[in-house]
């Protein structure tokens, strides 16, 4: 093992993630969450980031990120980056470049709306061509749960369900 310039040391493949160790943490993990417009990807960054919540962000231009160290029990210290990406079709092509070093994704859907669910699968399959990660991570997130008198997909379909174990 070498140092590289940037002060990290390239150390092994575990479970197919690139693995850096660091004086203030032990691995590092970006992971981008995507989906529509006003699905609340930023909203739940922001929470994630700084444990507020709010309901009213502005929409994503790009990409935006936020980092939290997570110390487990055990003592390791796991670098977690949240990318927030855009979900507008005209932001597309810049957020493809983001995929890369993420080794995995949420994929969110507004509960509200359910033609956000029934893009799942193209957000899914964009995912798939653009994380380099061998063996990348999904969950699949309904989000705004707080608005359930709303709520638009309450039942997800077979297909959405067989989509789901099938691929995520």
């Amino acid at each position: 093992m070498s140092a590289s310039s940037n002060g990290f040391i390239l150390l092994v493949c575990f479970s197919n993630f690139r693995i850096m160790i660091n004086p203030y943490f032990d691995y590092q993990f970006r992971i981008i969450l995507i989906g529509d417009s006003m699905v609340g990807k930023s909203s739940l960054v922001k929470a994630f980031s700084d444990g507020d919540f709010t309901s009213l962000c502005d929409p994503t231009v790009g990409v935006d990120f936020c980092t939290r160290t997570i110390v487990l029990e055990n003592g390791i210290r796991i670098k977690l980056q949240l990318w927030d990406t855009a979900g507008q079709e005209k932001f597309r092509s810049i957020t493809r470049s983001y995929y890369r070093n993420s080794v995995g994704a949420l994929l969110l859907f507004d509960i509200t709306n359910r033609e956000t669910l029934e893009h799942i699968p193209e957000w899914y399959e964009e995912a798939i061509l653009c994380i380099k990660c061998p063996m990348p991570a999904f969950v699949l997130v309904g989000h705004k749960a707080d608005r359930q008198s709303e709520r638009q997909a309450s039942n997800v379909s077979q297909s959405h369900l067989e989509f789901a174990y099938d691929n995520i």
